[in-house]
């Protein structure tokens, strides 16, 4: 084969080929780019989030293939912008989003408009980042697209462009521990760096080997998440019962346009009129088909508003109230294998969906415990997920969407889960969605605790609700899964190490020791208030001694205890 001139274009269906290339690439180096992570905690999950996160993309791509590049990368997007978890994964997203809109008119494209859509793919993805931090995926990205324009002209073809670009994408993965300090202490390379040039290594050898792999292989749940696999949580059904499904149809239909018909199609009016008889709207149009799903109480009425514009083709309906209790009850059995929990806080509906209501509340959350806590707070949709277990932007959806309230508040309760909050607020166009960027559970709590669901304005409530977690103090203990040291620590693999606020701050063999370490720096400049969170992996012993050691050292402050169930992490604390 020629590949010189067989790449100097790209296809929509030579850009699938790199896309399924790129992802077994990326799926088979997962462990990898997980154990690039700084800390030294069995939660480093930088691979496995952009390993699902594509993961989407490829699945939605594999429903929709298509020749014409323009309308593949827009596919591909969609998928990665739905199933983006974590930071690094809506990163990814960002990248091909931008990608997306660069490529949308074209049918195929050549170097130069290769490089140019890596670039805005680039500029989206800074744009979405509210703090861009060099040395990172971004760092990585940028300069790879800057070697790529640079470059395009003087390429011979698309796959002499794509070397250059993943040598230059290379060498700047070498240089983030220069920019980013704590890379250089641990020794390593930024993870999510890595993440991105295993699929630009895809990239190029679907562009220079034939032993690619096909579409076919990647149908149904194809690109395999296997020991990496995350287990997506409870559903939001979980938390409401039959009887509060408003609408209980969930209807998908195609409408094949009839120009004699539809003249006067206008997507966004079309859109607005199909408000009225559902929600979960969602409307994609052409120029010949118009792509609809609603979940509506009346299915016909829907379909005949639609037939207006012409035929109705791939209809279907499903009863969702019939379906809600295979779905909790499969739920209950996942949830309680996967995690070893005991399932009753999702039993029973956090603070049931109620209809109508001014505000509410969505939060994410890993542990019976702590969900009980959530819910009596008054949190109303609860997604399982946390550190090791980041939901995705259309879970955070989902959840949104499920709260009947015209302003949702929501409390992500982990640093890598904020910009998938952030990016959820974007597909939600019928509430207020007010982002309460707290960074761990203890933060989630005392902002929940802040919120009040009758406060006259949301300003208010978010301002009220921000400033509660400005005065908490969190920490957590686990366990080191590496030998490392890290701000002047030697940390051991095995030892107990104690995080305050993203910072390591304790190593001890002894996990009551490292609790105590802990403890005493975030009450070095004194608290009120501290809040033991004891995770599943905490023994009563350890947790009594606890007591008495904070009973001892720090007699004015308050202690609550509670039973959190989280995994992972013995032990959450917090000080207020």
């Amino acid at each position: 084969m020629d590949l010189g001139k067989r790449f100097s274009r790209l296809t929509g269906t030579d850009f699938i080929r790199m896309v399924f290339t790129a992802a077994r690439y990326l799926h088979d180096h997962v462990n990898h780019v997980n154990a690039l992570n700084v800390f030294p905690v069995p939660d480093g999950d930088t691979g496995t989030n952009m390993n699902l996160t594509m993961t989407s993309g490829v699945e939605e791509l594999s429903k929709k293939q298509t020749n014409h590049i323009g309308q593949a990368a827009e596919t591909l997007s969609k998928g990665l912008l739905m199933g983006a978890r974590g930071n690094s994964g809506v990163i990814l997203s960002q990248l091909f989003r931008g990608f997306a809109k660069s490529v949308q008119s074209y049918e195929e494209i050549n170097a130069q408009q290769f490089a140019a859509a890596l670039q805005q793919g680039v500029d989206t993805a800074y744009k979405a980042v509210v703090k861009p931090v060099e040395g990172t995926i971004l760092t990585v990205a940028k300069d790879a697209a800057k070697h790529a324009m640079q470059n395009a002209r003087r390429a011979a073809d698309v796959t002499a462009l794509m070397e250059e670009t993943y040598a230059a994408g290379k060498q700047s993965l070498a240089r983030t521990p220069e920019l980013l300090p704590v890379l250089k202490q641990v020794g390593v390379v930024d993870a999510g760096g890595q993440g991105l040039m295993f699929l630009y290594e895809g990239f190029l050898a679907a562009l220079t080997d034939d032993a690619v792999v096909p579409a076919h292989a990647f149908t149904g749940q194809s690109v395999a998440r296997e020991e990496n696999h995350v287990p997506a949580g409870r559903s939001a059904q979980s938390h409401i019962s039959a009887e509060e499904i408003e609408f209980g149809y969930c209807t998908e239909f195609m409408v094949k346009l009839d120009q004699t018909k539809s003249k006067g199609f206008e997507e966004t009016a079309f859109r607005d009129a199909l408000t009225k008889f559902g929600d979960s709207l969602l409307v994609v149009a052409d120029d010949e088909l118009v792509k609809v799903h609603i979940h509506a109480e009346f299915p016909g009425e829907v379909m005949n508003y639609a037939m207006k514009y012409g035929e109705l083709i791939k209809i279907k309906i499903e009863n969702m109230r019939e379906q809600h209790g295979h779905i909790v009850m499969h739920d209950d059995e996942a949830y309680a294998q996967a995690w070893g929990v005991s399932n009753t806080a999702q039993e029973q509906p956090a603070a049931a969906v109620k209809h109508s209501k001014p505000s509410g509340m969505v939060a994410v959350a890993i542990g019976d415990g702590i969900s009980k806590i959530l819910s009596s707070l008054g949190v109303d949709q609860i997604i399982s997920g946390g550190q090791t277990m980041n939901p995705s932007t259309e879970d955070i959806v989902t959840a949104i969407r499920n709260v009947q309230a015209k302003t949702v508040y929501v409390l992500p309760n982990n640093s890598n889960i904020v910009l998938a909050a952030q990016q959820a607020v974007e597909l939600v166009e019928d509430k207020e969605v007010i982002v309460i960027p707290t960074k761990t559970i203890p933060q989630g709590i005392a902002a929940a605790l802040s919120y009040q669901s009758g406060a006259e304005s949301d300003a208010g409530n978010a301002e009220a609700m921000n400033r509660a977690v400005r005065q908490v103090k969190s920490g957590q203990v686990t366990n080191a899964v590496r030998d490392t040291s890290i701000d002047g620590i030697d940390i051991k693999e095995g030892d107990f190490i104690g995080i305050q606020d993203g910072q390591i701050v304790a190593s001890c063999p002894d996990i009551v020791d490292a609790c105590r370490k802990l403890l005493d720096s975030m009450l070095a400049e004194g608290g009120d208030l501290v809040t033991i969170l004891a995770g599943s992996d905490a023994s009563e012993d350890d947790t009594e001694s606890l007591t008495a050691y904070l009973a001892d050292a720090y007699p004015d402050a308050e202690t609550e205890i509670h039973a959190g169930g989280q995994p992972v992490y013995a032990y959450l604390f917090g000080v207020e």
